[in-house]
């Protein structure tokens, strides 16, 4: 509202400032008056030119507007230091010129010429190593990259996921959150999506963008910037270099993706990950038996925070808490898994069917003739990356 405001008040102005010229010309030459008009409509159709030029280019980046500006007032500097040099020059051949204001239009030309060079040299000097100025001259700086709190690009699973609220309340956030266009285009088409469980998954990303929003705490902005690139994936990692900000997922290979390009990734598994309580094996631990796994023994369980828990001999202790004892984990940024037996005499199965309990031979909890296989988290687990 307020540039609309501003281009209405520069077209008034012109207009203005050319009346206020044109009509003493007028009285003084007796020009006509379709010729005070034609030059009234060369003036405003000249400030329309503008208005259209800056409205054309609607986004702007301050770093390159000051290196412009600084190149230019470096080259007319230079430009008018050299001007002595060429009227020295003139003074001593004008004696030997015949024609003397031919000679002198030409030096004037010189001067126009060395002043369109330097400006030119010193705009393009200035914007190829505006990053290097804060080395030679220390308070003077175009980069954005060392100057406060970057801003952060939103994926769309990091907004489907919802953890961005819990991490906001805890007062560790405090750059700017930006959503791309794209990323809400994006989450609008899950969100209109024919399968039940994407169309589910959408409109829990839009609810969670809009708390975003009109939460206390968090600075969300929406970009509007048309990137190329033909996936999402691509044009965050672009608009993200563009813009010198990090990019916030929990998409193992946009992190991959991202990282090998430059960008600073900030991953919502990993920093759970870090925050985990570290379960080094031999330790116990309990967990309630939810269903079967692929091996012949095996039980799987989740812990409250959705780790997936795979147990040797337990598969008869399903709907059961157990307690077992840690043989290994696996920790990666898709998510964690880990491994144990059941401990001996730590649940009472229902059947002595498949072995770990007391009615068998062996030892119990069936020893370590079963070696844990590798399961696949669940669709639903925390380990698993969330589909778009």
């Amino acid at each position: 509202m307020i540039l609309y405001i501003l281009r209405g008040a520069f077209i008034l102005l012109a207009a203005s400032v050319t009346a206020l010229y044109l009509l003493p010309f007028q009285e003084q030459s007796q020009a006509s008056f379709s010729t005070v008009v034609l030059l009234m409509g060369l003036t405003l159709g000249a400030a329309g030119v503008i208005v259209a030029v800056d409205s054309l280019f609607k986004r702007k980046q301050l770093s390159a507007m000051s290196g412009v500006f600084l190149g230019l007032l470096a080259g007319l500097l230079i430009a008018y230091a050299l001007s002595f040099v060429v009227d020295l020059i003139s003074r001593l051949a004008r004696p030997g010129v015949k024609d003397e204001i031919s000679f002198l239009n030409l030096m004037q030309g010189v001067k126009v010429f060395i002043g369109l060079v330097t400006c030119y040299v010193s705009i393009s000097l200035v914007l190829q190593t505006k990053d290097d100025f804060r080395f030679v001259l220390p308070y003077v700086e175009f980069a954005r990259d060392v100057r406060g709190n970057r801003p952060m690009l939103l994926d769309t699973s990091i907004i489907i996921d919802g953890r961005i609220l819990d991490i906001l309340d805890t007062h560790l956030i405090h750059s700017e959150m930006v959503v791309p266009k794209f990323v809400l285009n994006e989450l609008q088409a899950i969100a209109d999506s024919g399968d039940k469980l994407r169309r589910a998954r959408g409109r829990r990303g839009l609810d969670v963008l809009q708390k975003l929003r009109d939460h206390p705490r968090a600075d969300v902005t929406i970009n509007d910037t048309e990137v190329e690139g033909n996936e999402v994936d691509q044009k965050l990692v672009t608009l993200a270099q563009s813009l010198q900000a990090k990019v916030m997922t929990n998409d193992y290979n946009l992190n991959k993706v991202a990282t090998l390009r430059g960008v600073d990734v900030i991953n919502i598994n990993d920093l759970a990950k870090a925050l985990r309580p570290v379960v080094l094996p031999g330790e116990p631990m309990q967990v309630k038996i939810v269903r079967a796994g692929e091996g012949p023994t095996q039980g799987v369980g989740f812990l409250d925070d959705g780790t997936m828990v795979v147990v040797e001999n337990a598969r008869q202790f399903q709907g059961r808490d157990i307690e077992l004892i840690v043989t290994s984990t696996i920790q990666t940024s898709a998510g964690r898994m880990i491994f144990g037996r059941a401990a001996p005499g730590g649940g009472e199965p229902d059947t002595d069917a498949h072995g770990g309990g007391k009615g068998q031979d062996g030892p119990p909890g069936g020893g370590d003739s079963n070696p844990p296989k590798t399961l696949r988290p669940p669709s639903g687990g925390l380990a698993s990356r969330q589909p778009r």
